[in-house]
C-alpha cells in the first residue's frame, strides 16, 4: 500500500468522523426540504394558487408515488386531493 492510498484512506475516514454526528440533522433538512417541494408542487390541488404550476406538471407522476408518505408525514389521515388516491 503507497502513501496515496493510506492518505486517501486517512482523509476518508476523517471526512466520516466529521460527518457523523450531523446525519440526522441532514436527513431531516432533506426530508424538510422535500416537504415544502410538495407542498408547493401540489398546493394548487389544495386551493392555493401555485406561480410555478407549469414547471411542475411533468413532474407529478415522479411524485404521486411517494405522495402517499408525503401526506402522511403532514398529518393527513387521507388523502386530500380528489384526483390522487392513494390510501
Amino acid at each position: 500500500m503507497g502513501f496515496k492510498d493510506q492518505l486517501s484512506r486517512a482523509l476518508a475516514f476523517y471526512d466520516e468522523v466529521l460527518r457523523l454526528p450531523h446525519r440526522g440533522e441532514i436527513k431531516r433538512e432533506l426530508r424538510d426540504e422535500n416537504d415544502i417541494f410538495y407542498l408547493l408542487s401540489f398546493s394548487e390541488m389544495l386551493g392555493l394558487p401555485n406561480p410555478v404550476s407549469y414547471y411542475t406538471l411533468e413532474l407529478y407522476p415522479e411524485m404521486v408515488e411517494e405522495f402517499h408518505e408525503w401526506h402522511l408525514r403532514m398529518g393527513m389521515e387521507k388523502s386530500p386531493l380528489d384526483g390522487i388516491r392513494c390510501c
